[in-house]
């Protein structure tokens, strides 16, 4: 029932926004999850980087953005991590940013990053999950794609294969404008 709900949803906002009329052919396999939606703004939100240097989603304007919220204390989150890795090198004109969200020692991040041979990825944090909760991510994994104008123009909920040949040819029929 959850997944037809997410179908008829996406084929009612597809139908309803023309922007992403001819994006249902690419709305397939693990993508089938995403939900485009009209571009939104990002919220403004206080990041820190792994030294607690203030990092702001701004530093991305101009670039697609595919940015994840995961926390090392979830599993699906940990077993995606390495495909958007593999997804940053794909396509380096991207920027792939994992944004551990809420209570995320330091330490473990790292740990895990080395643990996962994980070598294309930037950690930032949401320490507070101010940026989370200013965006509804209830739970996680959610990946949401940005535009080069910093707005919110999908959203994936639940952890993905972003590698795959359906999460690409997905961001780069976006980055084609469709």
């Amino acid at each position: 029932m959850r997944n037809a709900l997410a179908v008829l949803y996406t084929a009612l906002m597809l139908g309803a926004n023309p922007a992403h009329a001819d994006m249902s052919a690419y709305v397939t396999g693990d993508m089938a999850k995403m939900v485009l939606t009209a571009p939104t703004p990002l919220p403004p939100a206080a990041l820190i980087d792994m030294a607690d240097a203030p990092r702001s989603m701004d530093e991305f304007q101009g670039k697609w953005v595919v940015l994840n919220f995961w926390a090392t204390w979830c599993p699906p989150c940990r077993e995606e991590m390495p495909a958007l890795d593999r997804l940053q090198a794909a396509l380096p004109e991207i920027a792939v940013v994992p944004l551990a969200t809420g209570r995320n020692d330091p330490v473990a991040i790292e740990r895990f990053f080395t643990e996962a041979a994980i070598a294309n990825l930037e950690n930032i944090r949401d320490p507070k999950s101010e940026l989370a909760r200013a965006m509804g991510v209830m739970g996680l994994p959610v990946t949401v794609i940005v535009n080069p104008q910093g707005q919110e123009v999908g959203r994936l909920i639940g952890d993905a294969h972003w590698d795959s040949p359906d999460a690409q040819a997905l961001i780069k029929a976006l980055m084609a404008g469709g």
